[in-house]
């Protein structure tokens, strides 16, 4: 049976440069940016010559999207589920005990890396529970998701029901829930510091507590409040729920703090913690910003669930996507989250066909990917706020910020 696929049309393409910039200060952070790696020279030259245009409605639908991917693809496996929990908690746990062992400070810092990585793989596979993409059996979902994120003082269910309303909603100015961009009048309001907090690093690495407690700037509520305006008055008990399994986490790290001392629960858990925290805010702007490519971002009638979900951005971390379970593997995580992490590869390849251009192929990684560093800091001093008018709207550049006067 022969598939005849969508054509993506050339009228798609269009001269463009970035971020529509003639400034010699940008034109130099470019060429330092192309000279250290982060684009090649000649592909750079080409892209600036005939760019991609992703805000054009695409010519395929999610339909055709699916019927791409393999049938298998689709098939939860909760005992291969339940493998990848058992690796990474037995690697959690000979790590504790190794370091614990040893107590010297030519191991503790790469304890706290390793460790700290792990403890951001529960988090992936708690997110797998908070899709269903874990096993088709809700009760088990829940049950490993409180255990996986409790352990991590993630609240479960507060988390899964706002990191829905994102996927729900990815691409949409104004009714996104992660890293979304801030319209300028909400951009102009905000004070100096605030904007340093959210756009200069290391402190957007560090944020994901803070948004827990009271998500960011022109939202309301927060994670810890089952009446909080992120919920609906039947997600109430589950909320709830998942504060209690929070709270006995903290009781029970206050309460090693007595029997082994604070500093001893601060080396072996607290500043992994910290790490995982770092882990978590890199990996979620970085699959939903990027400097290299000009994406655009929805209002009213111009967004769609597909539209949404194609700007998201696959990477590539090297040695720690198996690690992490291909959460790299973003695209077609956002368009069907319900496929597992261990098909999620299999499957992006399957659809590349169909989604042509629309697909950004991430730049292949070393061992380590230092390369989303460099891309990391350059879409922070670039990506700043969108307009408040349009339906298709673009990441816009604050100059001062950019130059650090602010």
């Amino acid at each position: 049976m022969s598939l005849t696929l969508p054509v993506v049309s050339t009228g798609h393409l269009r001269r463009r440069k970035y971020y529509d910039s003639s400034s010699e200060l940008e034109t130099k952070e470019r060429e330092d940016h192309i000279r250290s790696g982060g684009i090649e020279e000649k592909e750079a030259e080409t892209e600036e010559e005939e760019e991609f245009d992703h805000g054009v409605a695409p010519p395929f639908r999610l339909a055709d999207v699916r019927a791409a991917i393999p049938k298998h693809c689709w098939v939860k496996d909760p005992w291969r589920s339940m493998s990848y929990v058992v690796r990474d908690v037995i690697a959690v746990l000979v790590l504790a005990v190794t370091a614990a062992g040893l107590d010297t400070w030519l191991v503790w810092p790469l304890y706290w890396f390793a460790q700290g990585t792990m403890f951001w793989a529960l988090f992936v596979l708690g997110h797998d529970c908070g899709h269903g993409s874990f096993c088709d059996d809700q009760t088990l979902n829940s049950v490993v998701g409180h255990l996986l994120h409790s352990s991590i003082l993630v609240p479960y269910h507060g988390w899964r029901i706002s990191h829905r309303t994102h996927h729900q909603n990815h691409g949409h100015v104004d009714n996104d829930e992660s890293w979304h961009p801030w319209p300028e009048k909400l951009y102009r309001s905000v004070d100096d510091l605030t904007k340093t907090l959210r756009f200069k690093a290391p402190f957007p690495l560090l944020a994901y507590p803070f948004y827990l407690w009271s998500r960011e700037p022109g939202k309301k509520g927060s994670h810890f409040n089952p009446n909080s305006e992120l919920f609906d008055p039947k997600d109430r008990y589950d909320v709830i729920t998942s504060i209690l399994c929070w709270m006995s986490m903290a009781v029970l790290l206050i309460g090693l703090c007595f029997v082994v001392g604070p500093i001893r629960i601060l080396k072996l858990y607290g500043v992994p913690y910290l790490v995982f925290v770092i882990w978590l805010d890199f990996v979620t702007y970085m699959h939903h910003h990027s400097y290299e490519e000009r994406l655009p971002w929805y209002r009213g009638k111009e967004w769609n669930y597909l539209r949404g979900a194609l700007t998201t951005i696959d990477r590539d971390y090297g040695l720690f996507n198996n690690i992490h379970h291909d959460i790299g593997t973003h695209i077609i995580h956002h368009l069907f989250p319900q496929i597992p992490h261990y098909h999620l590869i299999e499957a992006t390849e399957a659809a590349k066909p169909i989604l042509g251009k629309y697909y950004k192929e991430p730049k292949k990684s070393g061992a380590i990917p230092f390369h989303l560093i460099g891309s990391y800091i350059s879409s922070l001093k670039h990506n700043h706020y969108v307009s408040d008018d349009g339906d298709v709207v673009y990441y816009q550049t604050d100059p001062k910020l950019r130059a650090g006067l602010i």
